[in-house]
């Protein structure tokens, strides 16, 4: 009777785990299956609003070119409204005057049609709204490969663009030379860390920690998709002596490691020569052989931006950046990214009358591959 019961025990054991091997079996297909419908809606979608945008880019391209062949510019103006009316009467709102001299204004803007057939997969006809009131077409450009890149939504494009994304990329690179080890488009300045939520008063150490309990917002403002996370407090001994590294990250497009280094305060010279250590230490110790070197940044609360340019950080592969844990009001935090900017403008202006500038390097932030061309010069 007790082998019976053993016996029975066992084929019920067995039963179970065939009925869970058959429901992982049936969870496994229904998952795969599921990811098959998404992404085909996915696609569907994107094809649906590829050809919205290219719709509205083509009607306005053929309405200002049909205007600029009319001489008398009201009568160009009363054709809109009129043509307005009768597209509407077919085709409803989308097509009210206020919306076809949007789609005017986009051809005008956006007047290559391969860079429109490119973003279009990847940006929604709101998107592009949102980038036509921006001043230049680089900032457009910028944004829109950025989009495209991060895969935003309408809402988070508003967000960078309000955090004065290009701008502060801009300021970063100004203070790079085309000779110097730093790639272009590579970091921002400064850095705005005020979703760390810090204190007024916090130590380095308060700093890491915040990072790293916010690791994917700190990601986020360095840039989505091409800074992955290695490791923290990064041990290095060099001559029977332990040094720490802050922050340790991989840039997946530079195919480089990337060193951080958090100061609290202004920048000081002794500091180039602390990441210099570390980076020598990186190229002879975690390089791999299809990467290129390592380069380091050190943030700093405040960057001292003409000993940074006398110290040729860039040339060693070392830039150096400012850290905002709080964000200012809107049209003072607007003031101070306008006069950095213009600090850094008149540096290169006055380097160029003294002959100590090399110039810069002209940056199209949609067409421009990744910054290979700046890799090591071994």
């Amino acid at each position: 009777m007790h082998f019976k019961i053993k016996v029975m025990s066992k084929i019920s054991k067995h039963k179970n785990e065939l009925q869970l091997a058959d429901t992982e079996s049936e969870n496994i297909l229904f998952s795969n299956v599921a990811q098959i419908i998404e992404k085909r809606k996915f696609n569907a979608i994107s094809a649906v609003n590829s050809q919205i945008v290219l719709m509205f880019w083509e009607i306005g391209m053929y309405i200002n070119s049909a205007i600029l062949g009319m001489e008398r510019a009201e009568y160009g103006k009363r054709i809109v409204v009129t043509l307005s009316r009768q597209l509407v009467a077919k085709y409803g709102k989308s097509f009210e005057d206020k919306n076809l001299r949007r789609m005017m204004q986009f051809a005008s803007q956006f007047d290559d049609e391969q860079i429109v057939v490119t973003l279009s997969q990847q940006l929604s006809w709101s998107h592009f709204l949102v980038l036509l009131p921006l001043k230049t077409m680089e900032e457009k450009l910028y944004y829109a490969a950025e989009t495209a890149k991060q895969l935003l939504g309408v809402r988070d494009l508003r967000h960078i663009i309000s955090r004065k994304a290009y701008e502060r990329r801009e300021i970063a690179n100004l203070q790079i030379k085309p000779d110097g080890d730093i790639p272009f488009n590579a970091f921002k300045d400064p850095y705005l860390l005020d979703t760390l939520d810090l204190k007024d008063s916090f130590l380095e150490g308060d700093l890491e920690k915040a990072i790293l309990l916010s690791l994917e917002k700190f990601i986020m403002e360095f840039g989505k998709g091409d800074f992955c996370f290695v490791e923290s407090q990064k041990r290095m001994i060099i001559d029977g002596e332990d040094f720490k590294l802050d922050l340790l990250f991989y840039h997946r497009e530079l195919k480089r490691l990337v060193a951080i280094d958090l100061k609290i305060g202004r920048f000081m010279p002794a500091y180039k020569g602390q990441m210099e250590l570390y980076l020598a230490w990186l190229k002879d110790n975690e390089m791999k052989e299809d990467e290129n070197s390592p380069i380091g940044i050190i943030l700093c609360t405040q960057a001292q931006r003409q000993r940074i340019e006398y110290l040729q950080l860039d040339k060693s592969g070392i830039a150096v950046a400012e850290y905002w844990t709080k964000l200012p009001p809107k049209e003072q935090f607007e003031s101070k990214i306008r006069e950095i900017m213009a600090e850094a403008r008149e540096r290169i202006e006055r380097g160029k009358l003294l002959g100590t500038s090399n110039g810069q390097k002209q940056i199209n932030y949609f067409l421009e591959e990744s910054s290979d061309e700046s890799d090591d010069k071994d």
